[in-house]
């Protein structure tokens, strides 16, 4: 058998899998969260914990997801790029939602918003070409938004007073560094790219 005849007999991976419908599924329960959160102005009662615990649940789903797809063979170009979007629609919600309350400056949200949606931008422009799967350094960046943003949602404040508000300062500082940080990394990436595609065709 040829190598080409090989290629033919390999079965092709459907989009219609479970990581997939997991990473929707993250999707459709970012604006559920978010009406959650706002329902009540954002107060300290059930509805809040509530929510807190859907957004943990909705960005832990994104390690489920990458493990069944890679441990079933299950890894597919939509999923590459359905995965770093739900992402970014679950937590810029959340970050948009903690600024309407007024528990987080504007200017955090919006700089993490462009650097998210440009991201997202470039890799809808270069997607004919080829599709730029997350790196580590977004990765990390992703972990320490959901962790920041987890301790921002759940007032533990309430539990254990209002030096927990320092701390999460300082994870939402980790998170915003990282998240200008992964952004850099990405953008040299992709011009290096750029640059050996230029050199290839010539």
């Amino acid at each position: 058998m040829t190598a080409s005849n090989a290629s033919a007999a390999e079965p092709r991976i459907s989009n219609w899998n479970l990581p997939n419908a997991i990473t929707v599924a993250r999707i459709v329960l970012a604006p559920v969260f978010m009406w959650m959160l706002l329902a009540d102005d954002g107060s300290d009662g059930a509805l809040r914990w509530w929510a807190a615990l859907l957004f943990v649940i909705a960005i832990a789903s994104d390690g489920i997801d990458g493990h069944i797809a890679r441990s079933r063979n299950l890894v597919t170009d939509l999923g590459k790029i359905l995965d770093p979007i739900a992402d970014k629609v679950l937590t810029g919600g959340a970050l948009v939602a903690l600024s309407i309350l007024g528990e987080l400056p504007w200017w955090v949200t919006i700089v993490v918003l462009v650097r998210e949606i440009g991201i997202t931008v470039h890799r809808f422009i270069v997607i004919s070409d080829h599709v730029v799967a997350a790196a580590w350094m977004g990765k990390l960046k992703t972990l320490a938004q959901a962790v920041a943003i987890s301790l921002a949602l759940a007032p533990f404040w309430v539990l254990l007073g209002d030096w927990v508000l320092w701390v999460n300062g300082v994870f939402m500082t980790i998170a915003v560094l990282l998240t200008i940080a992964s952004g850099i990394d990405y953008v040299v990436t992709a011009v290096r790219g750029s640059r050996a595609d230029r050199q290839v065709k010539r």
